[in-house]
């Protein structure tokens, strides 16, 4: 660990919230003289405080040990390189463009790779005034049902979160191309398409 480096990401983190030394140290309940010597390279934040260190700047304590940000690249933004996350503890779903660092329910989870629609997750889709309306013949209870549904194009993404219980349909504006997404919480992520 290079603590100069990493004192420099502190201080740079700090500043680019607006704080002044003493404002983190009342934060975390050490002395500011703390946080000055963590900022010069002379220490570092013990593991008990790190974490709440990381909340107070919104970064993640494996962003403060690195001592550096690294941004994406210019072009991880394209929405065709779109990628999905479902937590499994808690169901929630999360996409992103780019590469992301994705945490829920404490757990970091990974992009989820989407296979070709099968014979159990076929996409049924009808053009209705201008629309499309999809339908999935899929069963929807609380065990095994589709979570979501995503129409994918180069500029825009629309998102459809479906519940047990419900029907398994949505309808989304015509846009010509593109792909849908759909989530299995049993068989993970399907994408299809359109000609």
């Amino acid at each position: 660990m290079d603590l100069n480096k990493n004192g420099k990401l502190l201080c740079d983190l700090r500043k680019a919230k607006g704080l002044t030394q003493k404002q983190v140290a009342d934060k975390l309940g050490v002395l500011p003289k703390t946080v000055s010597k963590w900022e010069t390279g002379h220490g570092f934040p013990d593991i008990s405080t790190l974490s709440a260190l990381a909340d107070i700047f919104g970064v993640s304590e494996r962003t403060l040990l690195s001592g550096s940000l690294e941004p994406n690249s210019k072009n991880t933004g394209n929405i065709k390189r779109i990628k999905f996350y479902v937590c499994p503890s808690c169901g929630g779903f999360i996409q992103a463009v780019g590469n992301s660092q994705v945490i829920c329910c404490g757990k970091q989870l990974e992009p989820l790779k989407a296979k070709k629609s099968d014979e159990e997750h076929v996409l049924k889709i009808l053009e209705i005034e201008g629309d499309y309306y999809i339908e999935i013949a899929h069963e929807m209870t609380k065990e095994h049902y589709i979570s979501f549904l995503a129409y994918v194009r180069y500029d825009r993404v629309l998102t459809v979160k479906l519940y047990p219980e419900q029907d398994c349909c949505v309808r989304f504006p015509k846009m010509y191309g593109g792909k849908f997404y759909y989530y299995c919480s049993r068989h993970g992520l399907f994408e299809y398409k359109l000609k």
